[in-house]
């Protein structure tokens, strides 16, 4: 009697994590079906309504920290649903090739995957760009903006009714302390690794942005080994239709979780290279301008077509950061540094 109290409770649970939240859902089949080789860790749980909303870091590949790793993030904006949907595709695609790809057996043997591809579930289910104590998570690292930040949208700490609020200061959201443990524990002990999160809403062409935000003037120190992962990705793809650029070209902002994991790999001495995917939405509200009468169709394609063809879109780019990261040394700037940070500094700083 009690196992079939506590099983249709569990159910009821799980039907509405399908009506709230239907990325979570999908994410826990996923691991309910997986194989061994993926490894599940829940990194904190977070409070929404009468459930606890659990933020989940996946793995697969070999952990050990002498080798290389990739890191893919979604759902760090709960309104922005197709960052999440693109991870969880991906990851079905790792999972389906990892019995016959002896290509992908290989790889995993020399490097690791991580995923978190639903950093704010709690943000999703309401539908807001916050989490659920009405925090921009990308506003919320101990980060001041050294030239300016935009005003609002570059992060405020006036009123939580307002996006874009910082949180307290000298105090990280649980979501954000979660990924900033989880990076500093599983990647600044690595020679090198690679982070992409995936956003949308920005432009009507997607883009490809790197730290910092907090500066415009400020060059990462790690600005050769950029342009060369652009001038590979160029190379190797030319007929790609990402813009590869600082984000500081756009705005400046508070807060940026990447700008202080970045500063946090700089202080550890390895590298680790954060970049943020942020798909070009304006492209599905103008083929379809009916997106405007809802909050979601700012940030998502809404169509089912438009949804399909956005998730196989990105898995060239997902597969060249995988290869890169597999074979940094072969790659890395060394003996050209200084003619790659002078083209670099041409190209995005002058």
């Amino acid at each position: 009697m009690l196992f079939h109290q506590c099983y249709w409770c569990f159910y009821e649970v799980w039907l509405q994590l399908q009506d709230m939240l239907p990325e979570l859902a999908q994410l826990q089949q996923l691991i309910a079906s997986a194989p061994q080789a993926l490894r599940t860790e829940i990194l904190a749980t977070v409070p929404h309504m009468a459930e606890q909303l659990p933020l989940y870091a996946l793995s697969l590949g070999n952990p050990d920290p002498a080798l290389p790793a990739v890191v893919l993030v979604g759902g760090v904006h709960g309104l922005e649903r197709i960052g999440t949907q693109v991870v969880l595709a991906y990851l079905q695609t790792l999972l389906e090739r990892l019995p016959w790809d002896s290509c992908l057996q290989h790889t995993l043997e020399h490097c690791c995957i991580y995923f978190i591809p639903l950093l704010n579930p709690a943000g999703m289910a309401n539908g807001w760009r916050s989490n659920d104590n009405s925090v921009d998570l990308m506003r919320n690292a101990p980060v001041e903006c050294e030239e300016g930040a935009a005003w609002m949208v570059g992060g405020h700490r006036f009123s939580r009714t307002i996006p874009w609020h910082r949180g307290q200061p000298d105090h990280m959201e649980t979501e954000s302390q979660a990924l900033v443990d989880f990076i500093s524990r599983e990647l600044l002990h690595r020679p090198f690794s690679l982070v992409l999160d995936c956003h949308s809403g920005f432009g009507r062409t997607d883009r490809i942005w790197f730290p910092y935000a907090k500066s415009a003037r400020q060059p990462i120190a790690h600005l050769a080994e950029i342009y060369r992962l652009r001038q590979l990705f160029l190379q190797t793809y030319p007929h790609q239709n990402y813009i590869f650029e600082p984000q500081s070209q756009h705005y400046l902002c508070h807060g940026d979780l990447w700008d202080y994991l970045y500063d946090q790999a700089l202080a550890q001495h390895t590298t680790m290279l954060p970049l943020t995917l942020e798909m070009g939405s304006w492209n599905w509200v103008r083929k379809n301008p009916f997106q405007l009468l809802s909050s979601l169709g700012m940030f998502h394609p809404v169509k089912p077509h438009r949804v399909k063809r956005v998730l196989r879109s990105h898995l060239i780019l997902i597969n060249f950061l995988i290869n890169a990261s597999l074979s940094y040394q072969n790659w890395l700037p060394l003996a050209n540094r200084d003619q790659l940070n002078s083209a670099a500094n041409k190209l995005w700083y002058q």
